[in-house]
């Protein structure tokens, strides 16, 4: 019988002088060991190889005594049995006992003190370990660190290779999570965003059963107190519209909300870096300095980062420690929200610019977590196609989607917080026919609801979707405000509205009749 935590331990104790490196440290070390290079300013840059985002087919879930009655099991969260963890956990635990150095992180996830969790961070990778020390929460002191009890412990050999006919597995690649051993056992894959994702699985499966909502959105808090809350899928404007130097940053992805209010579950901010530029997203571009981890961003022999080659992956990313926002909450914790913002890009054009949603119409839209995917960002796309991810983030929900979706319908009413549904994406056309929204306009009208003011403003009922448009907003055109206007055909309009209407119709029928009432209350039934 395997003894999993003795395991760790004794691959640990091997070599302790790698436990809780600083971050000079790791960066030497990553350099000396040829696994990045530094750019010009300062930050490590590191190529994942043949995996460059999640490989969701091959995460799986323990089922055992303690997974099987809670986990909603599916194409999400895959089974996979006690005895091909084991014996997959013993072939990595030997596989790195074989290395000359092993790095450990430990730390935290959840600025919460009642509901953190202790974790550790055992991988062959120096760039790994500085990835988790950016991304999860530091010890205030190495001692403290050292004197931690994990709760779960993320074991990492990403050059191990499995074999799926011998080890029960779909490829080389594997992120199994063991609920009840409190173990995560990754290999096959150099993406250091598979540490990240796991843990806030993890997180998703813990504080529900602690009475606090975890959501995969980004947060920040203006002078006034007022927090915001932003959920969106990738390329919908959540990190860029969450960095606003007239607030403060409480988080970019990852937050709980309890009975005192919003807190981070993570230490630092993982944003695409895709055509990043110096004008439009001034916070993160500073941010990318020493003590920062960039993931297959094209260099040239300066050491200078080109953000708009695309050409190892158009997932380019930077890891780097939320105090590198010069307007970052630390710690990052703050008061119950004010205003939920819901983000999509709507690559159909139909979509309001902004919209303000009932309590009901917030739980339809936040189990449909609607946004497209654009004509050729993969092979035989040659139209844009309705992407659909329950609550913002159906990839990282061990629990069934219901369970989220109650507890913020809950939380709305209990604070009386306003949700709006704010279209980043085209107007005036489809994809290829109209244009994208300009992010100033998408800024003035993020601020003036957080600030109130739009709430205050005259609506108008959308009549392709039942949702409700502000007449005016101030520095915005008013011809922009409701979608059927800025199409040449308005009957070339009412005809792709019905189709994405008949696209959320069909996506929602997979929570069941349970779920009935949300759909005909949030207006989406035919």
């Amino acid at each position: 019988m395997v003894n999993h935590s003795e395991s760790i331990q004794n691959l640990v104790a091997k070599d302790t002088s790698h436990v809780q490196l600083s971050t000079a440290q790791l960066v030497e070390k990553s350099l000396k060991r040829g696994e990045g290079r530094l750019t010009e300013t300062g930050a490590l840059r590191a190529e994942t190889g043949k995996y460059t985002g999640r490989s969701p087919k091959d995460r799986f879930i323990v089922e055992d005594d303690t997974s099987k009655g809670k986990v909603d099991w599916g194409e999400v969260n895959q089974p996979i049995t006690e005895e091909v963890f084991d014996n997959l956990f013993t072939k990595v635990i030997d596989y790195l006992g074989q290395k000359e150095e092993v790095f450990v992180f430990n730390g935290y996830a959840g600025a919460d003190e009642k509901t953190r969790l202790n974790l550790s961070v055992v991988t062959e990778f120096s760039w790994h370990s500085m990835f988790a020390r950016t991304m999860f929460i530091r010890p205030e002191t190495k001692e403290e660190a050292l004197g931690m009890d994990a709760q779960f412990t993320i074991v990492s050999a990403p050059t191990f290779k499995a074999d799926p006919e011998t080890d029960g597995t779909k490829s080389e690649a594997f992120v199994i999570v063991s609920l009840e051993k409190g173990i995560i056992l990754i290999g096959g894959t150099e993406y250091a965003g598979e540490m990240k994702k796991s843990i806030f699985s993890i997180m998703n499966y813990l504080l529900p059963e602690q009475g606090v909502m975890s959501m995969h959105c980004s947060a920040n808090v203006g002078e006034n107190k007022d927090v915001a809350l932003f959920f969106g899928l990738s390329g919908t404007g959540k990190t860029t519209l969450s960095a606003d130097a007239q607030r403060e940053l409480i988080g970019d992805d990852e937050h709980g909300w309890n009975e005192d209010g919003v807190f981070n579950i993570e230490g630092g901010c993982y944003a695409k870096t895709i055509n990043l530029s110096p004008e439009k997203e001034p916070e993160i571009f500073k941010a990318i300095k020493f003590g920062s981890v960039l993931e297959n961003v094209a260099l040239d022999d300066e050491g200078k980062p080109d953000y708009d080659d695309g050409s190892l992956t158009e997932n380019t990313r930077a890891a780097y420690p939320l105090d590198h926002i010069d307007n970052a909450r630390i710690p990052s914790v703050a008061g119950h929200p004010n205003t939920i913002i819901f983000l999509t890009a709507d690559a159909f054009g139909v979509l309001p610019p902004i919209s303000k949603l009932t309590k009901e119409q917030a739980m339809y839209h936040f189990l449909s977590g609607f946004t497209s995917k654009l004509a050729g960002t993969e092979r035989g796309i040659t139209t844009p196609q309705p992407v659909f991810s329950t609550c913002f983030g159906s990839p990282f929900l061990p629990l069934h989607a219901k369970t989220y979706a109650d507890m913020l319908g809950g939380l709305i009413d209990k604070h009386n917080v306003d949700v709006y549904l704010v279209n980043t994406g085209w107007s005036g056309g489809e994809y290829g026919v109209g244009k994208r929204m300009d992010l100033k306009y998408t800024r003035s009208m993020v601020r003036r609801a957080i600030s109130g003011e739009l709430a205050l403003n005259t609506f108008e009922e959308d009549t392709a979707f039942g949702l409700s448009i502000p007449t005016s907003v101030a520095g915005v055109p008013k011809e922009i405000l409701n979608p059927r206007n800025t199409w040449v055909s308005e009957e070339a309009y009412d005809e792709k509205a019905l189709k994405l209407k008949k696209a959320f119709i069909e996506n929602f029928k997979k929570f069941g009749t349970e779920s009935e009432d949300i759909a005909k209350q949030g207006g989406f039934s035919l």
